[in-house]
């Protein structure tokens, strides 16, 4: 994975629960998840916005599946791996990676830390420990497990986190990973998110099995199935097996049950395959209506506080789309950067030959 340094920023922190403390979250760090679950919508409707516009070609919205994503990401520590699948790259910006090359990455510009060399929605970064995505379904899983062996080779009590969809259950990777970590106990925590659609095939269609969770059983892996829209549970749950894991427990399988309200991608139109009523029954279960219910009936969280976050937040993402729209495209020469840790002769080569071959548009080689 190519990147360059980027500096991250101090994220407005609240302490994190304590390890082996499951009663819930703190007024403030009910409300650090609610900010950064808020963030993530608003981030996630600009964007798509943009692409309706033609001003990027994709993206892959977290919508309805915030507390998923980010309350899994709030019971990791920071030192923990990430191996994502599409809708968890909002845990970067919860370990404090900056805004403008994140934005960037969908664009593929200079600023972008992996250079243009992904799709966009496929961010990652080492600075955060959140390893990229190859969009090939499930092999995330094996890989999680590998590094995870590998932690425990070298004594590092790391933690790696594989996330994956309902989907990617029906795949080799899953069920060899399940196999591998059972029988050698590794540390890590598969994560499923299962939002009840792989694009457009319904859970159903993946597993006649009661749940998802109970796949582990197979494996010797113990199992909990959760309400995945309900951030305190994720916390709570994804705390309990991190804990496990690093204690030399093993792995355990973490189902968060929540929903997809938007398509799966901008490339996608789930109304020829969805029942809109099934939707708007999810819809009543947003996972930000509820958390922002949960701090107002504290009295942690007011209607005005609302309404000023909300507005702050959209000028924070406007801002930094103007900036990420500034940069240009990567330079020509990046494309023979980061093959080998020391470049070889063919690499020197090819680049030669590539720079000595006349471009189709000077003008345009220039401008980059």
């Amino acid at each position: 994975m190519a990147t360059k340094s980027v500096k991250k920023v101090a994220r407005p922190s609240a302490p994190r629960p304590p390890k082996g403390d499951l009663k819930g979250l703190s007024d403030a760090q009910l409300l650090e998840c609610y900010r950064a679950m808020l963030r993530l919508r608003t981030l996630d409707e600009r964007m798509i916005t943009l692409q309706r516009q033609g001003r990027i070609g994709f993206y892959g919205a977290c919508t309805g599946q915030e507390a998923a994503t980010i309350g899994a990401g709030y019971a990791l520590e920071d030192r923990d791996w990430i191996f994502p699948g599409l809708r968890e790259a909002g845990i970067m910006l919860l370990r404090g990676f900056p805004l403008v090359p994140y934005i960037s990455q969908v664009f593929g510009n200079q600023a972008d830390v992996t250079k243009g060399r992904q799709m966009p929605s496929h961010q990652a970064s080492r600075e955060v420990n959140q390893v990229s995505w190859s969009s090939v379904i499930g092999t995330q899983i094996s890989q999680a497990v590998g590094a995870a062996y590998a932690a425990r080779y070298k004594k590092d009590e790391v933690v790696c986190a594989a996330f994956f969809g309902d989907g990617a259950t029906s795949s080799a990777d899953f069920h060899t990973a399940m196999n591998f970590a059972g029988v050698f106990k590794v540390p890590v925590v598969f994560i499923c998110q299962n939002n009840h659609w792989s694009i457009s095939v319904p859970t159903r269609r993946q597993t006649a099995a009661e749940s998802i969770a109970v796949k582990g059983q197979a494996y010797g892996i113990p199992g909990v199935k959760v309400d995945g829209n309900d951030v305190e549970v994720v916390v709570a749950a994804v705390r309990e097996a991190v804990e496990r894991a690093r204690k030399g427990g093993g792995p355990t399988l973490v189902e968060l049950d929540t929903y997809r309200i938007g398509a799966h991608s901008t490339s996608d139109d789930p109304t020829k395959y969805r029942d809109q009523a099934e939707v708007d029954a999810w819809k009543k279960r947003d996972p930000i209506d509820g958390c922002r219910a949960k701090l107002l009936g504290r009295g942690a969280w007011t209607e005005k506080d609302d309404e000023k976050l909300k507005a702050e937040l959209l000028d924070e993402v406007n801002a930094a789309i103007k900036q990420a729209e500034t940069y240009k495209d990567p330079a020509l020469e990046t494309l023979f950067e980061d093959v080998y840790a020391q470049e070889t002769w063919n690499i020197a080569e090819q680049r030669e030959e590539y720079f000595a071959t006349p471009r189709a548009n000077p003008k345009r080689e220039e401008d980059h």
